[in-house]
């Protein structure tokens, strides 16, 4: 941060936006005064443009090294836990340039000769970006410098500035929020954000920073947790009361639509077009779908509840049920989220059967996972739902659940709209309080109270319906959860050696056999009653040679097993990251917290 070199941010040249569907054309970083350029809307709007930071096709990424998936990617936080993490070998997130493009605008935009309300809307929305920046910088460092203004070699009170402390960093961030909530305007081009997408993101912020605050003894901001959970509650109940919004009629449509413009649940959507000049494309189909880089936990697939809203957990010898019981009567989500028995993936026109390899759960992901062509440029094309109405419901129910004000009517206003969708039953607050669940109870035992059973129902919603959008890591962390890491992801059961089922027919599609047993050629392979050969795969422990199926107990069964190898979460420490060594090199005023080196 010792270099500034003014510069203005044209459209098009920040990282992240390439999912725009109308504005591919890509512009040059441009040495120019303001008085030459903020002349008119449409300079302003070049500007403001370029900081577009959609998400994209990446939220069905990111959510591996969490307990929805296990991974054999080269994730941060599974470095954390099994190495000795410091300040240098640690990523480096402390960049700075993405908010000087923001200040400078918001030191310049009001030369424009344009009428005030113009102004002021691409004011809004340079200060929700600024928002959506510092949060990012909170949710990494907790302790952050705050710049409100460009910086310059001569700034060197500021250049050399210690930590802002969080309080007082989110005091700005919500202060800029409000503007934006004020100023943005509702009527604005496809794909960017408008007023509605402010309030999402500003109700979205508030319930991170409020349950952060409630569950984190090491910030000493308890006391100030309901100011924020309020906040989400009352920007929510905006978006609901407002009428523009919706769920889709089915939860499938969103996640498999080449235009998701007029989806009246999608709050922000990102467009693709990888016909357009410049065009990106969401086909992340072989990764999403893969069978070893990431794959689905059968924790996950436990979380889910039965299509009669009972728990399946509560089911006797739950944990030894094979893959076509487990997904049998369950919520319909989950066969939305995952690849579901009798699956048929195009081009085939057969149920699909798993390809077991190592380290893989033997789960797929459906969500993400475009199944409706077989043509690069139109699955490539899928638009993707940044922001949807539904994790508004989400974030007003989990905040007045949090503050305790929760009534009947506002849990079937939001949990009871979600599970209506797929005609699952409602959520009855009294009988939730008066039976928690206790496997929910165990993942999460910082929840307490009287009102303990209604906040894990609540929190169970939420990972089954946004599960795979990139929301799992970031609640885990908020919600002092970091032990929940600690646990390898576990896979499929099976009960020992033999011939199973995975389509659902009641047929047998693989077979699994000794390690100490050669597969035979395909000539003596076994059939099975629909003429099939069956697939054969050898089984035993973790990382015994030759083995494609790892067991708990090796040829004795048990659950997949997808790693070994001991993970440890330090709390608090591990909810952040150090500052880069670097950084406190060059400035000796930054100091370390929670016990990073």
């Amino acid at each position: 941060m010792k270099k500034f070199i003014i510069t203005l941010l044209a459209a098009g040249a920040v990282a992240g936006s390439a999912c725009k569907k109308d504005f591919l054309n890509r512009y040059p970083i441009t040495s120019v005064s303001p008085q030459l350029f903020f002349k008119s809307e449409a300079d302003l709007s070049m500007y403001v443009f370029g900081l577009l930071n959609h998400s994209g096709a990446g939220i069905y990424l990111n959510e591996q090294g969490t307990d929805n998936c296990a991974t054999t990617g080269n994730q941060t936080i599974l470095n954390m836990m099994t190495s000795t993490p410091n300040s240098k070998n640690m990523p480096n997130e402390w960049s700075w340039g993405r908010l000087r493009n923001i200040n400078y605008f918001l030191e310049n935009y009001h030369v424009a000769n344009v009428p005030g309300d113009v102004k002021m809307h691409y004011a809004g929305l340079a200060r929700y970006y600024r928002a959506m920046f510092y949060m990012d910088k909170i949710k990494t460092y907790s302790d952050v410098p705050w710049y409100g203004k460009t910086l310059n070699p001569s700034d060197t009170a500021l250049l050399y500035a210690p930590r802002t402390p969080r309080a007082q960093v989110m005091d700005s961030v919500i202060a800029d929020l409000v503007f934006a909530s004020q100023n943005v305007k509702e009527s604005v081009p496809s794909g960017t954000p408008g007023l509605w997408a402010v309030k999402a993101t500003y109700a979205r912020i508030a319930l991170y920073e409020g349950t952060f605050r409630k569950y984190h003894p090491e910030l000493n901001l308890a006391a100030t947790a309901n100011r924020f959970l309020d906040s989400a509650r009352k920007q929510a109940l905006d978006v609901m009361n407002s009428g523009k919004f919706t769920l889709a009629a089915k939860f499938s449509d969103i996640f498999n639509s080449l235009d998701l413009s007029g989806n009246k649940e999608v709050i922000l959507n990102c467009p693709y077009d990888v016909t357009k000049k410049g065009g990106s494309s969401a086909n992340n189909n072989s990764t999403v779908f893969g069978d070893y880089e990431q794959s689905p936990s059968r924790d996950l697939v436990q979380t889910f509840l039965m299509k009669d809203g009972t728990r399946f957990t509560d089911k006797a010898n739950y944990n030894q049920f094979g893959f076509v019981e487990e997904f049998t009567d369950r919520d319909p989500r989950l066969g939305f989220t995952i690849v579901p028995p009798g699956f048929v993936r195009l081009p085939a026109t057969r149920p699909y059967v798993q390809t077991f390899s190592n380290n893989f759960t033997g789960y797929h992901q459906l969500k993400g996972y475009f199944n409706f062509s077989t043509d690069g440029q139109v699955i490539g094309s899928t638009d993707v739902p940044s922001i949807r109405y539904a994790e508004v419901l989400l974030t007003y129910a989990e905040a007045i659940a949090e503050m305790g004000t929760a009534t009947q009517t506002d849990i079937d206003n939001s949990i009871g709209l979600l599970r209506g969708r797929v005609n699952m039953p409602g959520l009855n607050i009294a009988a939730a309080n008066g039976d928690p669940d206790p496997v929910l109870a165990a993942q999460y035992p910082a929840v307490q109270g009287a009102n303990k059973g209604l906040i894990l129902e609540v929190r169970r919603e939420r990972r089954v319906e946004l599960a795979m959008e990139g929301y799992r890591y970031d609640d885990i962390k908020r919600w002092y959860a970091g032990k929940r890491l600690q646990i390898i992801p576990h896979g499929m059961y099976f009960p020992g050696l033999g011939q199973y089922d995975l389509t659902g027919d009641g047929v047998a599609d693989v077979i699994l056999i000794s390690k100490n047993t050669a597969i035979p050629p395909d000539s003596e392979k076994i059939k099975n009653s629909l003429g099939v050969t069956l697939i054969y795969y050898k089984t035993g422990n973790y990382a015994e040679p030759g083995v494609a199926i790892y067991l708990e107990n090796g040829e004795a069964g048990g659950r997949i097993v997808t790693g070994t190898t001991a993970r440890t979460f330090a709390e608090p420490k591990f909810y952040y990251y150090p500052v880069p060594f670097a950084e406190t090199s060059m400035n000796p005023n930054l100091k370390q917290i929670f016990g990073w080196d």
